[in-house]
This record gives structure tokens, sequence and C-alpha cells, in this order.
């Protein structure tokens, strides 16, 4: 017996491939949108927590590098970049002789100017110092524990006397500690004729932090001229070897306060810096 397949069966049979091959997904459609929609909502809350926390400046600190030589300029800013983005958790300490590590010729390092025995001296990392001394003074402005720091023997003209931070390999070292519940991060650059210092953190310190020094001496450094020539008679041509300085002995102390009364006064430091005689080198023309 032969069946005539009309028109309406062939439709019909149709329609029941397409139901059979769509209902299962047309029944379950709701419920894979919803699951869709929790797991996007889970994604964006793991993606919230696993964001770095915003952060804000906690405090800052600028020298200038305006009259610095070139070479003093560069190892400055080789030093900058060593320990820029260095972060350190709550209770993690800084060593900047660790971060920079050695500031030699293999480093990467050159000779600038240095102070020795009260003369300028050329020398390998000359000009690190002024490094040091930025990041110590940002340190302390963010409110951060200082472990280990030491004077110049000569008063820096970069920075007031007493708020410099001498360093050198491998006993002489700045050392702090994170004593937040957070992280902070140290960012440091030298753009331009500015070296700065800025701690990073998830809020400001709750108290307003200020650095008071007291002068308690001056010593004036006298004249001295070195003479280096031959002809007692002929012209002769000057140079200016050392500039000279005076020498301080100064108090500092870290002061905290709050709506404008001291919670808190810290003293840092009783530093005394000797008298950088004037050198002037006479040569014959």
């Amino acid at each position: 017996m032969t069946i005539a397949i009309t028109p309406e069966i062939e439709r019909s049979e149709r329609q029941l491939e397409t139901d059979f091959v769509y209902l299962p997904v047309n029944r379950y459609a709701g419920l894979i949108t919803v699951v869709a929609a929790i797991c996007l909502f889970a994604a964006l809350v793991l993606g919230l927590e696993s964001a770095p926390p915003a952060e804000v400046e906690m405090a800052g600190f600028a020298t200038s590098l305006a009259e610095r030589t070139e070479s003093q300029q560069f190892n400055a800013r080789k030093a900058a970049a060593a320990i820029n983005n260095t972060v350190l958790q709550p209770g993690g300490e800084f060593s900047f002789n660790r971060a920079v590590r050695s500031w030699s010729l293999d480093r990467g390092y050159v000779k600038a100017p240095v102070s020795y025995d009260g003369e300028l001296i050329r020398a390998y990392g000359g000009g690190v110092c002024q490094t040091s001394t930025t990041l110590y003074n940002a340190a302390l402005l963010a409110g951060l524990t200082i472990l280990e720091r030491h004077p110049h023997e000569f008063a820096p003209h970069y920075v007031p006397p007493g708020r410099d931070a001498a360093v050198a390999q491998y006993d002489v070292d700045l050392r702090f500690r994170n004593p937040y519940k957070y992280p902070v991060r140290i960012v440091v650059d030298a753009s331009g004729d500015k070296l700065e210092a800025r701690v990073m953190g998830a809020k400001k310190p709750d108290n307003a932090i200020a650095i008071e020094t007291e002068r308690l001496a001056t010593v004036v450094p006298r004249r001295l001229t070195r003479i280096a020539s031959n002809d007692p008679i002929g012209p002769k041509r000057r140079y200016l070897r050392n500039p000279g300085a005076y020498g301080r002995r100064v108090v500092s102390y870290r002061c905290y306060s709050r709506d404008g009364s001291t919670v808190r006064r810290e003293m840092l430091g009783d530093d005394s810096y000797q008298a950088m005689n004037r050198v002037v080198q006479v040569s014959d023309d």
C-alpha cells in the first residue's frame, strides 16, 4: 500500500523535527540565562577583589638637582630608578643599600664629586646620597618608622641641616619600616632638575606630620688658599675647588598634630656638622 506524502504531512514532519531539536534548549533557556548572570556577577566580584586598591599620596618631598654636576645627577637618577615602585607590606622593612646594591662601575655608576676630609674628590656613586636624603624626608612625613639614619660629616647644600641621610657601602644605611596595616609603595622620580620621592598608600596618616629643627651652634669656615704655582710672579688663574660650608649643630624633631594641636613630638637626632673650608687653587695661567 502506498501512502502519498502531501504537503501538509511534510510540513508536520519538519515541525516535529524542529520541536525535537530545539525543545530542550527552549525549556532550559531561562535557567541558562540565570546561571550565566550568576557567573558574570561572580566574575565581577572576584575581579574587584583582585584589583589593586586605590592609592593616595601619603607624603612627598623633593630636592633640586639644578646645582649638581652632570655626573652627580646621573648617579642620583640611577639610584632613584633602582628603588622606584618598591612595595612594603605591613611591618615590612626597607634598606636603601640592599635595594640599590653597589653603586660601583660594574653597576653602571660614574665618578662624581663627593666630600672627603673637607675637600671634594671624585668617587663612584657621588650624588647617591641626595636620593637617600630625599627618600628619608618623604618617609618621615609619611609616618614611617625610621630604623637607621646617619648624618653627613659636612652639611649638604640640597637640604636643611638635620634632614640629610648619608649612605655608604656597606655599613652606613638608611632603613625604615612600614607601621601601617596596609602596603605602602615608594615612588622616586627624577625629571628635569627635580628629584622627588613619594610614599603611596591606602590613606593619608591620621595626624599631620611636620619636621622641626633647632639650631644650637654655628661654626664659620676659615678661608684656605692652596698655592700650586712654580712662578711667584707670572699671571695666575684661580679655581674654586670647594665653596665651603658653615658648621652646624642642630636637633631635629618629628611632630604629629591633630586639629592644630601637637599630640606627639619625636626626637630624630642631635647632629653636628664640621665647617668645610673654602678651597681656592691658584695655578699658572
